[in-house]
């Protein structure tokens, strides 16, 4: 089973992004600000991110940055969830984000998020196949 970290002040909107994805099959886990955040990315390495980019204490893009800095996170797909304009999109792919999704429609329209979390699942952080990836790295000893 596949794990989702969701990362949104929102309670509302993290509670019912969980819930969608935990329909799905998917173990949605939950932060509520980017420090809590990291404290659990690194105790479960989820599989996939959803990350708003207005949080309390340490800001998305600062997580985004921190997440793409650290070797054993960097190749975690970040999705990130916002209710400001796509004009940021290009500067957000271009520090790590797998993909950018606005906050609004995603609660109409579940299959949007559910999309994009399955590509994300199947691609690595660099666009590339699992399977490729997997044959591209090095095996530990």
């Amino acid at each position: 089973m596949h794990t989702i970290l969701v990362i949104d002040d929102s309670r509302f909107f993290r509670i019912a992004n969980e819930r969608i994805l935990s329909k799905a099959g998917y173990h949605a886990v939950g932060a509520g600000d980017g420090e809590e955040a990291l404290r659990i990315v690194g105790q479960t390495l989820p599989d996939v991110i959803l990350l708003d980019m207005m949080l309390p204490k340490m800001g998305g893009p600062e997580v985004l940055q921190s997440l793409k800095k650290n070797p054993a996170t960097a190749k975690i797909p970040v999705i990130v969830l916002t209710s400001l304009s796509q004009k940021n999109e290009g500067k957000l792919r271009q520090a790590g984000a797998f993909a950018f999704l606005e906050k609004g429609p995603l609660l109409d329209n579940p299959g949007l998020l559910l999309g994009t979390v399955e590509r994300a699942i199947n691609k690595d952080g660099n666009g590339r196949p699992r399977e490729q990836l997997m044959q591209d790295s090095v095996p530990l000893r």
